[in-house]
């Protein structure tokens, strides 16, 4: 799997901004991979299927990223036909005031898929650990003295090591959390960003303090590879895809999604035996109710009858 490259497991210590933002280094060909990636599309739509009806295990997918670096956009194309009903897409914005007055894992956790689904998350508790350190906002001011005392170092810390605990708690009830960094170059954010503002139909999509958070792109950059360092386990790995090309970012995505899903293995339920045997019964009542008595054909055995 070309994706495999690409994850972090927390074995050894990675520098994002030494990784590419590209497939040049991968050396493919766009026309073959938007080819593999339409493949891939159609093979998740069935091993979806699959792990729906088997309902054993969990997904949770969540995706961080820069501004303009395409969250949005992977996400309609990328599960564009798969069955609705066992996926959800969760956007995660500014904390409300009534998810400030809980613990920031709050909100997470009350989207977390029944067995059998897949969630995916638009940004994440990752917010918590990443826009709240570069922003220098103080989400500790508000709770109680033993708190507020803490320096920021050590605050965050215990953060990087609550979230571990809760994605190791999560995989131990049977979910596996997929991490996905889309990791874009500056310029590519920049053209992305006078794009929206060239093609009338993608002006809505710009805001003026775009321009201030894209002043912090290094600040950024520095903040997601310690938290990505930090929190990458064997368990729940991130990984941190070339995003200036999104045909092959899809791609990867797809790859990695395969990748999940084969090491859920899901399978169809079986009936139970007394289910079973009522089969043969059912099946005769639904044909006398459309008028067909006699037994369904047997299929050709490919053996060419004696005359």
């Amino acid at each position: 799997m070309n994706a495999e490259k690409y994850a972090v497991t927390g074995e050894k210590k990675v520098d994002i901004t030494k990784l590419p933002t590209n497939s040049r280094e991968d050396n493919v060909d766009k026309e073959e991979i938007i080819k593999k990636y339409e493949e891939n599309k159609l093979r998740l739509a069935e091993l979806q299927d699959r792990f729906y009806a088997d309902g054993r295990e969990g997904i949770i997918v969540v995706i961080q990223a820069l501004d303009a670096s395409g969250k949005d956009s992977s996400i309609k194309n990328v599960f564009s036909g798969i069955n609705p009903q066992g996926v959800k897409v969760h956007s995660y914005k500014a904390p409300t005031s009534e998810e400030l007055a809980h613990d920031y894992l709050w909100r997470i956790h009350q989207n977390v898929p029944r067995r059998g689904e897949i969630a995916v998350f638009n940004r994440s508790h990752y917010e918590d650990l990443i826009t709240v350190q570069v922003e220098n906002i103080k989400p500790h001011y508000h709770m109680a003295e033993r708190n507020i005392g803490k320096d920021d170092k050590k605050f965050f810390a215990e953060r990087y090591d609550q979230v571990k605990n809760f994605e190791q708690y999560l995989y131990e009830n049977s979910y596996r959390v997929v991490k996905i960094f889309l990791h874009i170059s500056k310029d590519e954010q920049t053209e992305q960003l006078l794009e929206r503002l060239e093609v009338p139909e993608k002006n809505w999509k710009f805001r003026s303090d775009d321009l201030k958070i894209r002043d912090k792109f290094d600040p950024y950059i520095k903040c997601f590879n310690e938290v990505i360092n930090k929190t990458s386990t064997k368990n729940c790995p991130w990984y941190v895809l070339p995003g200036d090309q999104r045909w092959y970012t899809r791609y990867l995505i797809t790859e990695i999604l395969l990748d999940t899903l084969g090491k859920c293995n899901p399978q169809y339920p079986e009936l139970p035996p007394e289910e079973k045997e009522k089969l043969d019964e059912c099946r005769e009542v639904l044909r006398a109710a459309l008028g067909k008595t006699d037994s369904p054909k047997k299929k050709n055995s490919g053996k060419k009858s004696k005359k």
